[in-house]
C-alpha cells in the first residue's frame, strides 16, 4: 500500500451489505482470485469489466453491513480496488478492511460521482476530486491503523513490530 492513490470512482448507494459485495455461495474458497471474479456481481454485473487496478469504490451510508464476512474486503482488494470511501462503514467491515490492508475512509458529506478521478492521501486523510476540483477531509484514521495499512495489513504489522 502506498500513501497516495489515484483512480476512478465507482459509486454505489447506502446499505451495501457483505452478501452484495461477495455472495455467500462463493466464499467457500481460499482462492482470492476466485473471490475477485465475483465481487459485486449481484449489485452491478458490469463492475468487473469497468474496474481498473487502483480504482476507488465510493458508497453511501452503512457500507459493508450484514455478516462479518472477511471475504468482502478481500474480494474488493483482490479485484483491484485501491481504497473504499463511504459516508459511513459498518464497523466490522471497517476493521476487516484495515486488518487486510485495504484503505477505508469515511467522508460523511461527499458528493463524488461515477467516473470522477480521485487522488487519495491516506496520511492527511484528504481526497481530491480531480474532476470537480473539490477536496474532502476524511474522518482521521488513528495512527496505529495507518501503520497497519502501511504494513499491508495486521499480520504484517504484527510480524514487523513483534507486538505479540
Amino acid at each position: 500500500m502506498t500513501d497516495g492513490i489515484r483512480g476512478r470512482a465507482h459509486v454505489y448507494g447506502d446499505n451495501i451489505d457483505t452478501d452484495r459485495i461477495i455472495p455467500g455461495k462463493y466464499t467457500k474458497t481460499l482462492d482470492v482470485q476466485s473471490l475477485a471474479e465475483h465481487v459485486l456481481e449481484d449489485l452491478d454485473p458490469a463492475f468487473r469489466t469497468r474496474l481498473q487496478q487502483g480504482d476507488v469504490l465510493v458508497a453511501g451510508n452503512n457500507f459493508g453491513c450484514g455478516s462479518s464476512r472477511e471475504q468482502a474486503p478481500v474480494a474488493l482488494q483482490a479485484a483491484g480496488v485501491a481504497a473504499v470511501i463511504a459516508r459511513y462503514f459498518a464497523r466490522i467491515f471497517f476493521r476487516n478492511a484495515i486488518n487486510i490492508g485495504l484503505p477505508v475512509l469515511e467522508i460523511p458529506d461527499h458528493d463524488i460521482a461515477q467516473g470522477d478521478e480521485l487522488e487519495v492521501d491516506l496520511v492527511s486523510g484528504t481526497v481530491r476530486n480531480c474532476t470537480s476540483g473539490k477536496v474532502y477531509q476524511a474522518n482521521p484514521l488513528p495512527e496505529v491503523m495507518l501503520r497497519i495499512l502501511q504494513s499491508g495489513g495486521l499480520v504484517n504489522y504484527l510480524r514487523t513490530n513483534k507486538t505479540f
